[in-house]
């Protein structure tokens, strides 16, 4: 499923009714540019999840956790593990017991499990993006359904 964001609110709404669907042990890869809005994306996952917190981006810590909501959040920024030692006990929160959000998912490929789901985003300019989703997994699938359903 393909679709258009035109403002950065449209965006954090996608992740809200997103936030609706996700379980304990979810794993949510985000792809895209600096800059594209997948910490924008995050913040209306936080928000569904009444994490009671800003998100900010992870880039500099690798990871950033939020407790306090009805699941915990785990966004996690590999951008800075790529060539590194990934042994750093990441897998406990990826295969954990929250809803798992990975920027740059390519940089720690070996831990990320076979179901999850997939999220491009592609800015267009101005604060217009394209989002993709898209997954393997029949469980995804009918998310993705169900959230084109409620975006029409």
């Amino acid at each position: 499923m393909t679709i258009k964001t035109h403002c950065k609110e449209e965006t954090r709404k996608l992740g809200l009714l997103l936030s609706k669907k996700l379980e304990p042990g979810d794993v949510i890869l985000l792809t895209g540019d600096l800059g594209a809005g997948k910490t924008t994306l995050v913040s209306g996952v936080a928000e569904g999840l009444k994490c009671g917190e800003d998100v900010i981006s992870p880039t500099f810590n690798i990871m950033k956790c939020y407790f306090k909501g009805s699941l915990p959040l785990y966004h996690i920024d590999a951008y800075r593990l790529e060539g590194q030692n990934i042994e750093i006990g990441l897998d406990e929160y990826i295969e954990g017991d929250g809803a798992c959000f990975i920027e740059w998912p390519q940089f720690i490929e070996k831990l990320i499990p076979d179901e999850h789901l997939d999220i491009k985003l592609e800015h267009l300019g101005g604060d217009e993006r394209q989002i993709t989703l898209s997954s393997d997994s029949p469980r995804f699938e009918t998310i993705i359904a169900e959230i084109a359903e409620a975006g029409k």
